[in-house]
């Protein structure tokens, strides 16, 4: 069996300091693939560079919502250099926050669609965070999506079933996180057996979020295989056929880890 967790922060604290073991306890669980992913440019070298020392490892490069106001003159020229890491696959996480309003929302915005233009144009899958920002998020994406295609995903899914629907069908892909296994999360439980074979990604958001029986823990790589064994009750498949499910749907979508860039 093979897992992707397709969205953890290696370099955060609580796991940077023992990443050997984190990635060992992983490996030894099924999980084969990391999806690194930056919030902030300073952290860029880093999260890089753990993708560059991990075959297994790949990176993202982007400006998460609530570092908004500290990156508002970086421009797209930047992102897109930073991109062409032969180790970054994806842009991200940016997107919108309204619930903790870290940032200014007019610069999350001007930010937001800035990474939608960098995605579009190399071609490379936006990872997008939104929370309490359904309305702004899903006009953003129409607006931009008539601009030109690009590929994204909504990860560490908990917004309402209306957005999941809106944003299916914008040809997003959906990210499901530990959430889903807990006891408030009933819209969301109803809502995954809905999302298209084709669409559906799992994560861990690693260090946070540690799903049912982790809660209060650390959150680790290796419980991304918890969080599928959940979904796939509810989709009512085996965890070997939903595992590879969103392990080939994690390689569609971020179709730069498979063509041969794995590290020397």
């Amino acid at each position: 069996m093979r897992l992707v967790d397709s969205h953890c922060h290696l370099n955060y604290e609580g796991l940077a300091e023992r990443q050997g073991d984190v990635l060992a306890n992983a490996r030894a669980a099924g999980v084969g693939t990391f999806l690194n992913i930056s919030t902030r440019q300073s952290e860029w070298e880093d999260v890089i560079g753990t993708a560059e020392r991990e075959p297994d490892v790949y990176a993202t490069v982007g400006i998460h919502p609530h570092e908004a106001d500290k990156h508002a003159d970086l421009g797209a020229d930047v992102l897109r250099e930073a991109s062409e890491n032969p180790r970054v696959i994806g842009i991200g996480e940016s997107g919108l926050d309204f619930y903790y309003d870290h940032s200014d929302r007019a610069v999350q915005r001007d930010l937001f669609r800035m990474h939608i233009g960098v995605a579009r144009e190399t071609g490379l899958p936006l990872v997008i965070h939104t929370r309490d920002a359904e309305a702004d998020t899903l006009e953003i994406l129409d607006e931009e999506m008539g601009k030109g295609a690009f590929p994204a995903l909504i990860h560490c899914f908990t917004a309402s079933r209306s957005f999941g629907k809106c944003v299916l069908d914008l040809g997003l892909t959906i990210s499901i996180s530990g959430i889903v296994t807990f006891k408030n999360a009933r819209e969301i439980q109803q809502f995954v057996p809905e999302i298209p074979s084709d669409r559906l990604l799992i994560e861990t958001d690693s260090p946070f979020l540690a799903p049912v029986p982790h809660r209060g823990k650390t959150c680790e790589p290796a419980y991304v295989r918890d969080t599928a064994a959940f979904v796939a009750s509810l989709r009512g498949v085996a965890i070997e056929a939903l595992a590879e499910q969103t392990s080939t749907n994690f390689f569609a979508l971020f179709n730069k880890a498979s063509s041969g860039n794995a590290a020397a």
